[in-house]
């Protein structure tokens, strides 16, 4: 991780913000590389430390330290992963039941629609193969993930849902996500998975994390209570 990879910037009064250069996949590993490390160290009076695509947040107590100690320990953990291959952990797959369609995914039909495909098609390409998870997003750790291989971009919603429902599957742009509480959102609603994604009264509340894998695989609407609050678990095997 050289010098030339990384942009170190003050973010208001209490953060910091590392910006990764260069290759998009080699910026995910950069940032999630350094805020494992990062991690680790913890320097005291830090609490925050939220890594995305190509960036990382590092949130502080500013009566407890300050923008130069953080940057400072941010260079020291960056010049200490070097240049050589970033600590890996395995990744893990998830597989996640879904109903697409009808009630429980209401955009289908306009995603077909402005993709030129049919909801079969929609349905197929987006159970296809794995979705490798980029980060966790708000709210309450959505899995952000890499989308399907639709033959383009999918629009956002011209008018944002006031509310949507935990479990929800959606995708928007070249990403994809579930919804693991009620939000609103204005993402396209495909379907919807009867698993609980979240366990509260579990630490940490997810137990999918960035570079795990969520494999979609389309339902009946029959097989809803087969599955419903059934909680999201690793596949072993």
């Amino acid at each position: 991780m050289g010098g030339d990879d990384i942009v170190i910037a003050d973010c208001g009064d209490s953060a910091v913000v590392v910006k990764a250069m260069g290759d998009p996949a080699r910026a995910w590993q950069t940032v999630h590389a350094l805020a494992d490390a990062f991690e680790a160290a913890r320097p005291g009076g830090v609490y925050g430390i939220v890594p995305t695509y190509d960036s990382l947040l590092i949130e502080f107590d500013c009566f407890h330290t300050d923008h130069t100690t953080v940057r400072r320990a941010l260079r020291y953990e960056a010049d200490r992963l070097g240049e050589g291959a970033f600590p890996t952990t395995p990744s893990r797959r998830f597989v996640v039941p879904v109903v697409y369609g009808g009630s429980h995914g209401p955009d289908l039909p306009v995603v077909a629609q402005q993709l030129g495909l049919t909801e079969h098609e929609v349905v197929a390409l987006h159970s296809a193969a794995p979705l490798t998870v980029r980060c966790l997003g708000a709210p309450a750790a959505a899995p952000m993930m890499d989308g399907p291989a639709f033959p383009k971009p999918v629009p956002r919603l011209a008018s944002p849902r006031t509310s949507v429902v935990p479990g929800s599957i959606a995708v928007a742009g070249r990403q994809a996500v579930i919804s693991p509480m009620p939000s609103p959102g204005g993402w396209p609603l495909l379907g919807r998975t009867p698993l609980r994604v979240l366990d509260l009264d579990a630490e940490p509340l997810a137990a999918y994390r960035p570079g795990d894998t969520f494999q979609f695989v389309p339902i009946d609407p029959g097989q809803w209570d087969e599955h419903v609050g059934t909680p999201l678990a690793a596949a072993h095997g």
